[in-house]
């Protein structure tokens, strides 16, 4: 309690005195470094799941509902509280470092604070991402959820059994939803339902919760595994029951028909909003939506050249349809085959990658197959490792069936994007340094590193890949899926372009089924404006490489253009373009 009443006076005097900290010596602020350590400590007790993730386990045993209203008071009340400590300091008195700080930190807080005032609580999880689909990630015992000792299971076993409040919790807050008008698309409930069911099996063969029995020593797995059948058959498989039910019997009759954000009570403004937030820009949807228009017609056009090239008899589109169809580039009968093939990848451009990057990670890297239950619906992803490197970082691929697994849907594209050098690198960098405040060292933004992994595909041919005119009409298909996202995702959630509009457009521009369209589409349909982030980013970080490379001439290095841009993290695009103007004025 002392300790207690001594924290609350400190932070009380704090926010009574303006910080201005003369800083005649450049030397980073120390009390900066104290309130920076302060927020994020108390993030991670407010963030249970991501202090996990981020290798805490003070908290591991934590899991909280936290799209209530009252939880969404006290995260306010956090947030305005740090806005109003950090912006108690003279920033013209900080050094570089401490300025990027101040920056990233305090925009941070406003974005964060402007969130709170939208009503996406009331979809507390969709068929992308959320709760219940992580929950299965890490209760099978293969994610960021650590089960090495008794102490683990114990730990993850309690935070299981908080599912269950968890799920009706999610229930109110759907009801308030339909009350409101701020409902999902149909089309996105009906691929939830399955997921749910999927996780109320009770048979220890298939229900993916009892994984982590596998990992127990023999003296502690009969007790255990009691534990584990009274958490699984009655928290678990229950409230995943009632999730399914009530979406089935009484969410899917109230969801709506429309396709865009729009649609629902102030979704124009709340989609603006959704745009600042993921392309860290002031750009308008108009002109994000005419950047696209311009860079689907370039990647087309360089698209009908390749075809011209290798002699293809027909029109782009059918070229499409060879591509997607032609058995010759569906060469797998196995999944272990394709996850094979792409550390065959890694093994080809580890020569040319010394020549690019001057740090590397030292974090591990594996290549899994997606887990079964959410294969499905699922894209290939990156999960980053942990930041002392005992977790690698995993390159998930969902192989639904792998003899219809396509090599040119990007095959090596899709490896640099996800992998190496681009969110593998990247995350486990940034992580790696300990320089960096915690917030930084564990933060995301999307224009970045999305915009990172992007700009790592236009390496290819660098790093000795897209040799194969098909691997490099793939990678041309990765980077106009990306341009495509510019069109539709402005289109279907500020010009009523529909479901199904979206996917014919997105068939008619690139090499892909119908199935992988519609997922993609359903994607940006249940996360407006997160797909905006890949281009806008990518495009970004060309566009200083090319600056720097003309106006320094000799002087660039593209090994150290790399090493600078990766070195503090990811940060808004702005923030990193005055950054690397002041890096790239000191090589002159």
């Amino acid at each position: 309690m002392k300790k207690l009443l001594f924290v609350l006076l400190s932070l009380l005097a704090f926010a009574a005195c303006k910080l201005s900290n003369s800083n005649q010596t450049g030397e980073d602020n120390k009390e900066l470094a104290a309130l920076f350590e302060r927020y994020y400590n108390e993030r991670m007790e407010l963030y249970p799941l991501e202090s996990t993730q981020n290798g805490d386990s003070m908290y591991n045993d934590k899991l909280y509902a936290d799209f209530t209203d009252s939880y969404r008071a006290k995260l306010k009340e956090f947030y305005n509280k740090y806005l109003a400590y950090v912006t108690k300091y003279d920033r013209e008195t900080l050094n570089a470092n401490d300025q990027v700080s101040f920056d990233i930190f305090k925009r941070e807080m406003e974005m964060n604070i402007e969130s709170l005032g939208y009503h996406d609580n009331y979809i507390p999880f969709q068929q992308f991402w959320g709760l219940p689909l992580t929950l299965g990630q890490i209760g099978a015992g293969e994610s960021f959820q650590p089960f090495k000792t008794t102490k683990d299971h114990d730990n993850w076993l309690k935070r299981a059994e908080a599912f269950s409040p968890w799920a009706d919790s999610a229930i109110i807050y759907f009801r308030k939803g339909i009350v409101s008008g701020f409902v999902l698309p149909q089309s996105l409930v009906v691929k939830m339902i399955p997921q749910m069911d999927a996780m109320t099996t009770t048979d220890t063969a298939k229900n993916i919760f009892f994984g982590p029995l596998k990992k127990l020593k023999s003296a502690d797995s009969s007790k255990y595994a009691t534990e584990y059948n009274r958490v699984i058959t009655q928290s678990l498989v229950p409230a995943y029951a009632r999730l399914r039910d009530f979406l089935k019997n009484e969410y899917l009759p109230k969801a709506r028909t429309s396709t865009g954000i729009s649609a629902v009570p102030g979704g124009d403004k709340y989609y603006n909003y959704l745009i600042r937030y993921w392309t860290t820009t002031n750009k308008t949807s108009e002109e994000i939506y005419q950047t696209g228009l311009g860079e689907v017609k370039r990647i087309r056009t360089t698209m009908d050249s390749v075809k011209n090239a290798v002699g293809f008899k027909g029109d782009l589109n059918a070229f499409f349809e060879f591509m997607k169809n032609d058995k010759q580039f569906m060469p797998f009968t196995q999944p272990k085959q394709v996850t094979d093939s792409f550390y065959s990848i890694l093994k080809k451009i580890e020569p040319n990658l010394k020549k690019m990057f001057g740090r590397t990670p030292k974090t591990p890297f594996e290549v899994r197959q997606t887990e079964a239950f959410r294969a499905a619906s699922a894209s290939a992803e990156y999960n980053q490792g942990s930041a002392d490197g005992t977790r690698p970082g995993i390159f998930y691929v969902p192989i639904v069936d792998a003899t219809k697994f396509n090599t040119t849907s990007g095959f090596e594209s899709l490896f640099l994007h996800e992998a190496i050098p681009g969110h593998h690198y990247q995350i486990s960098l940034q992580q790696e340094n300990d320089k960096l405040p915690k917030f930084r060292r564990f933060a995301w933004y999307g224009a970045f590193g999305e915009g990172w992994a992007l700009y790592t595909e236009s390496l290819g041919k660098e790093l000795g890949l897209y040799t194969d005119p098909y691997q490099y009409m793939g990678a041309l298909g990765d980077e106009m899926h990306r341009a495509i996202r510019l069109v539709v995702d402005v289109a279907m959630h500020t010009r009523n372009m529909t479901r199904e509009e979206a996917i014919k457009y997105m068939m008619e521009n690139e090499a892909i089924s119908e199935e992988g369209a519609t997922a993609e589409i359903e994607r940006y349909m249940a996360i407006p404006g997160q797909a905006l982030s890949y281009k806008i980013g990518a495009l970004k970080i060309q566009e200083l490489r090319a600056k720097y490379q003309q106006s320094l001439g000799d002087k660039f290095k593209l090994s150290a253009f790399h090493d600078e841009l990766l070195k503090d993290g990811v940060m808004p695009l702005e923030i990193a373009e005055r950054k690397m103007n002041a890096w790239a004025d000191k090589q002159k």
